[in-house]
């Protein structure tokens, strides 16, 4: 179960809250990009990161210098939302036109991974999550690369989960206008992988297929 805090309670349409901890997992991990908001000196600012979940944190990384690494060291309070557009909701009235999605908001402070090793994991974890195997074949980070990335990461203790998957809603009194009604459903489809231009032809393609489910293009496809 999720906790519920003055910050996570959902006040608009709250009967699409999800509770579910599964839920906010699913949402994270497909996801993959956060929208981290700081207060600068010139103002609030939401900048997107890619972002991954390790058991009940969700990391990011990035370069030493960049602001939002360094305004998130500082450990102020931040906020993070993941979002995934499922389709529009086509209604007989302009007005109850939604959208089907699922998202999340995580609040809380970073803290830094200060140990090389730790880093090293963390972000070959990462590489692992997207592309399974990958590791035992590239060419690891070395240490000035380590030492020139921050990996940054905030606990999931506090967190809300919103779903809208519903039906058409429309007025009774519109129930009779001539004109089709429904649900219009986009799907994130992944891959068939595509070569770098100066890849060796020798070089078979992998099959990082297993993460992605029914996701995968020859799944969707069949869909």
């Amino acid at each position: 179960m999720l906790s519920t805090t003055p910050r996570t309670t959902i006040k608009k349409a709250s009967h699409k809250a999800a509770v579910e901890q599964e839920k906010l997992y699913q949402i994270i991990d497909q996801s993959l990009i956060a929208h981290i908001a700081v207060n600068e000196a010139q103002g609030p600012v939401v900048i997107p990161m890619l972002a991954w979940r390790v058991d009940q944190h969700v990391y990011i990384h990035g370069a030493n210098n960049s602001r939002l690494i360094r305004a998130l060291k500082k450990a102020e309070q931040s906020c993070l939302t993941f979002t995934l557009f499922d389709g529009w909701v086509l209604a007989r009235s302009a007005f109850h036109h939604s959208a089907h999605y699922r998202s999340a908001v995580v609040f809380g402070q970073f803290e830094t991974v200060e140990d090389a090793l730790e880093k090293d994991r963390l972000l070959n974890h990462f590489i692992e999550q997207i592309a399974p195997g990958r590791t035992q074949e590239i060419r690891l980070s070395n240490a000035r690369e380590l030492a020139a990335t921050s990996v940054l990461r905030i606990p999931l203790s506090e967190a809300s989960v919103k779903i809208s998957n519903g039906d058409v809603k429309d007025d009774l009194a519109d129930l009779d206008v001539p004109v089709w009604a429904g649900m219009m459903p986009y799907r994130t489809v992944i891959g068939p992988l595509k070569a770098a231009a100066d890849l060796h032809e020798s070089i078979p393609t992998p099959d990082y297929r297993a993460p992605y489910g029914d996701r995968w293009h020859e799944h969707a496809h069949q869909g």
